[in-house]
């Protein structure tokens, strides 16, 4: 696959997981994610971010494949708070050339505690 239809493989799932938006909840996981609401999104997004983790301690095999769970249940929480892949990509080329270090301490804690980073 050429590098350009890989960078659009984001978008075009996002346009199916809008479209998925209010379906029939019984045929489409997608559905049933937006019908259960954003608490129940955000643990399926923990529970894939904690099953990359454990792939590349344990099972480095799975880690494009959890990766790939992990990414789709992130666009499905984005979907749901009214956010689109463009504001992301957007954000990362804002912070493109800028030390993460900076640009972390540039923001501040935003109210939230700050975190370690890797």
């Amino acid at each position: 696959m050429a590098a350009e239809e890989d960078a659009r493989i984001l978008e075009a799932l996002f346009a199916v997981i809008e479209e998925r938006r209010g379906g029939d909840a019984q045929t489409s996981y997608t559905a049933r994610l937006f019908e259960e609401g954003r608490g129940k999104i955000a643990r399926k997004l923990g529970e894939e971010a904690v099953e990359v983790v454990v792939a590349a301690l344990s099972e480095p095999g799975r880690i494009a494949s959890e990766s790939a769970d992990l990414l789709y249940h992130l666009l499905v929480l984005w979907a749901d708070a009214g956010l689109g892949p463009t504001e992301v990509w957007a954000e990362l080329g804002r912070r493109q050339g800028i030390s993460g270090i900076a640009e972390k301490a540039a923001r501040g804690s935003g109210g939230r505690p700050e975190q370690g980073s890797g």
